[in-house]
């Protein structure tokens, strides 16, 4: 009786490729699929999501009609703070140096103050003066530094924070009377007048 010939084993080697992988090696993680990013989460050193744009004129929902303005309150500017310093005629101009130099040490900028002279004109207004009236009151209009002018010009000055007045002159009585009024108009925050107490007083018509 002939033989008849096993079928031949397929060694399990052959089977094809192992499930598991060869020793030493790990099953590599699959990658996600990444979702998408949220407004909440924009890509890191990238700018967020544009913003949507507006919906058209017919998609908009109705909206309310808008409020009427209020009417902007007038300014109500109070009245400047008036110190008075006793001085001489002859020490006015000193007295109202040393003002502006507390003033300046204080932290007020130098634009912020403006120096009147009933008298004699301070030394600087003089030699400014000197290059002509057009170059004089355009440093003025700057604002950018302390500027002295003489009292018979004060229709052409504007408002400062600071407004200091030496009274200078020894007459000074009738023109400190119109002066002084003018002045404290021109003061927006504070009135340094440096002369005479009592007359002084009398052309504010209030104790100093």
């Amino acid at each position: 009786m002939p033989l008849i010939s096993e079928e031949p084993q397929i060694p399990e080697s052959a089977q094809g490729p192992r499930v598991t992988p060869a020793t030493g090696r790990t099953t590599p993680t699959p990658r996600p699929v990444p979702g998408p990013r949220s407004a909440a989460t924009p890509r890191p050193g990238r700018p967020g999501p544009a913003p949507a744009r507006p919906a058209s004129p017919a998609q908009r929902a109705p909206s309310a009609p808008a409020a009427p303005a209020r009417p902007q309150p007038a300014e109500n500017r109070s009245a400047p703070q008036v110190q008075l310093i006793p001085a001489s005629a002859a020490g006015a101009l000193d007295a109202a140096e040393e003002a502006v130099d507390l003033l300046l040490e204080s932290g007020r900028t130098p634009g912020d103050i403006l120096v009147l002279t009933t008298g004699e004109q301070h030394p600087w207004a003089g030699h400014e003066l000197s290059f002509g009236e057009a170059a004089y009151w355009a440093q003025h209009d700057a604002g950018d530094d302390v500027f002295f002018a003489d009292v018979s010009a004060l229709d052409r000055t504007r408002p400062r924070p600071v407004v200091v007045v030496a009274v200078n002159s020894d007459d000074a009585e009738r023109t400190v009377a119109r002066a002084l009024p003018v002045a404290r108009d021109r003061a927006a925050a504070l009135l340094i007048v440096c002369g005479d107490p009592q007359t002084v007083n009398s052309a504010l018509g209030t104790g100093v």
